[in-house]
């Protein structure tokens, strides 16, 4: 008889694959233990972590305990104190309620845990590594809990080999202890990271104070608050100044029933509200409680609880379009009105650079040669008897015959040159100028900078704070000094010399949002590409309104280029309109 090739697994193989669904990295072991904190009554929680939580992670609450009786039990799979029955699944009240992080936890690290209930006359101290039975005896302590998580992924190297660096997952657990704080303003939370302080909230109950401490005083004093009900869905919080808003939506944060959530539809409800304030580049700020019923949404769809199924997700997104529409429509209280002026880019879908040979050659040739009379009729009135000029117009032996005529719909400059009109795009042309001298000083390591004074405040995402260390070298090329101010803020002290006028906070936030989004993956030359292209963000713009001088300026820029006719994403930077052309139009030759 043939043997069989299918065994049962170990319960040791089924917990550690049970593990990998629940801990996936360090910030999913400090989510899993701060929400049964938060489930235990706890109003003080601070969690420490060495190593980005590799090494150790340490969270402590003043919660109810766990009972002495209830110790082993608490670290079997699919045991809860939070349902009784599978009906309540569609009413959960709780952040965890699947039974499943103390179990999975202790299967892939080292755990302790002192724990005391307020019945108890003395605490329980329990410590289990890996498969080992655990070991448990009394001891001193105070009502609550404290847990040390060490050596996570210790017995399963596959895991711990795909961590990101310990700086990567400490910024994890970062942001994820920044969200939990904005969820739940009433609890006081302390976040360290190797010893020092990175985090710590009142537990006030005060929202915008909780925000204050996540984000710092330069978002505090762009914020605007909401609290509107309708249906019997209630939404409350704060969403930034439009003059307040960053390049992704990495400032755009959702709570519902107090639980974060990432969800798509409210991302577009949101950003809706904004239309007509913000261009499509642009993303807003935004805290946003969402509170309703329990059964008015499915939590139990997604491992993590990042995603949630809304059974009247229309009504929802609708309530936000129009909540944030109305309020950034009725803004009569802000007192500091930003005296930055706000400006229009064209739409435009980024490419990478597209500087085609044969397009190139085409278009130079067009702007060297004059369109060629081909037509035997006689012309009615005599062409100019100067001579033709030899030089392109892009040349300094040109730019002596250059005559600016001036500036329309203060997008364009017109200027007369050989017997043709030519028209530069100063959006187009100022990008086309950055991107080169920012690559150029990349690649030659020039440190050209031009001081701030005063120097600007900005505050960075976690993420953009690990690309500003990260990519310090880069910055330091580019022309860029900031250094850390507190918290999430950061005095940036100069920016790239350029000769003409930019937004130094659009600069550089341009470069480290480049920087931040994917640099996980992106090589060296694509990251180099990437911050150059970014940073042509903070070019003027269509609209902006600048001097004779100041175009001036600009045309001496292009000169010093080798190829000035396109900018970064293959617009032309310039086109030209010859004297025949213009003579046909108007019907003084046929």
């Amino acid at each position: 008889m043939q043997e069989g090739i299918i065994r049962q697994l170990s319960k040791e193989t089924i917990d550690k694959i049970a593990a990998g669904e629940v801990v996936e990295r360090p910030s999913s072991v400090v989510k899993e233990l701060v929400e049964n904190s938060i489930d235990a009554g706890a109003d003080v929680i601070t969690v420490a972590i060495r190593g980005g939580g590799i090494d150790e992670i340490r969270v402590t609450d003043n919660g109810c305990g766990i009972a002495a009786c209830d110790l082993k039990a608490a670290f079997l799979r699919h045991a809860t104190s939070k349902l009784k029955s599978d009906d309540e699944l569609t009413g959960i009240s709780t952040l965890g309620f699947r039974g499943e992080a103390l179990s999975s936890i202790s299967a892939v690290s080292k755990v302790e845990l002192v724990t005391k209930t307020l019945s108890e006359a003395v605490g329980s101290h329990y410590v289990k590594n890996g498969d080992e039975e655990p070991l448990i005896d009394e001891i001193a302590a105070p009502v609550g809990l404290s847990i040390f998580v060490r050596n996570l992924f210790y017995n399963v190297p596959a895991r711990r080999k795909f961590l990101k660096s310990p700086m990567t997952e400490g910024n994890y657990i970062a942001e994820l202890m920044e969200r939990l704080a904005l969820s739940h303003p009433d609890i006081a939370f302390t976040f360290l990271s190797n010893g020092a302080k990175k985090l710590e909230t009142r537990g006030d109950g005060d929202v915008r104070n909780t925000i204050y401490s996540v984000y710092g005083r330069q978002v505090i004093s762009s914020i605007l608050p909401i609290d509107v009900t309708r249906d019997g869905i209630t939404l409350k919080g704060y969403i930034g100044e439009p003059s307040f808003n960053r390049g992704n939506r990495g400032f755009e944060t959702f709570f519902v029933n107090n639980r974060y959530v990432r969800d798509d539809k409210l991302f577009r409800a949101l950003e809706d509200g904004y239309h007509g304030f913000l261009l499509g580049h642009q993303f807003p700020f935004a805290v946003l409680h969402l509170s309703f019923s329990d059964d008015e949404v499915d939590v139990n769809v997604h491992p993590a609880k990042l995603f949630v199924r809304f059974y009247r997700a229309d009504d929802i997104c609708e309530l936000i379009r129009s909540a944030v529409s109305e309020r950034l429509n009725n803004r009569e209280d802000i007192a500091n009105i930003p005296l930055v002026k706000e400006s229009v880019v064209e739409e435009k879908t980024p490419v990478t650079e597209p500087f085609e040979t044969e397009r190139l050659a085409e278009l130079r040739e067009s702007i060297r040669n004059d369109i060629k009379d081909d037509t035997p009729y006689s012309i009615q009135y005599p062409k100019s008897t100067e001579p033709p000029h030899q030089y392109s117009f892009i040349s300094y032996e040109a730019k002596r015959g250059h005559r600016i005529i001036g500036q329309i719909f203060d997008t364009y400059w017109l200027i007369e040159y050989d017997d043709a009109l030519y028209i530069i795009d100063q959006h187009a042309a100022h990008e086309k100028v950055l991107y080169e001298r920012t690559m150029k000083r990349i690649r030659e390591s020039q440190t050209d900078m031009q001081l701030l004074s005063p120097p600007v405040i900005v505050t960075l995402t976690a993420a953009e704070s690990e690309a500003l260390v990260k990519y310090a070298e880069l910055f330091k090329k580019m022309g860029f000094s900031a250094s850390h101010f507190e918290g999430r803020e950061y005095t940036l002290d100069a920016i790239p010399a350029n000769g003409l006028k930019v937004d130094a906070k659009e600069f550089f936030l341009g470069a480290v949002g480049a920087c931040a989004e994917g640099h996980e993956t992106a090589s060296e030359d694509i990251m180099l590409d990437r911050v150059a292209t970014m940073s042509c963000k903070a070019a003027i713009k269509g609209h902006d309104h600048i001097s004779f001088a100041e175009a001036e300026a600009l045309i001496d820029e292009l000169l010093t280029l080798d190829n000035p006719y396109h900018c970064p994403h293959g617009r032309p930077t310039i086109i030209s309109l010859s004297r025949s052309e213009l003579e046909k139009r108007f019907e003084r030759i046929v």
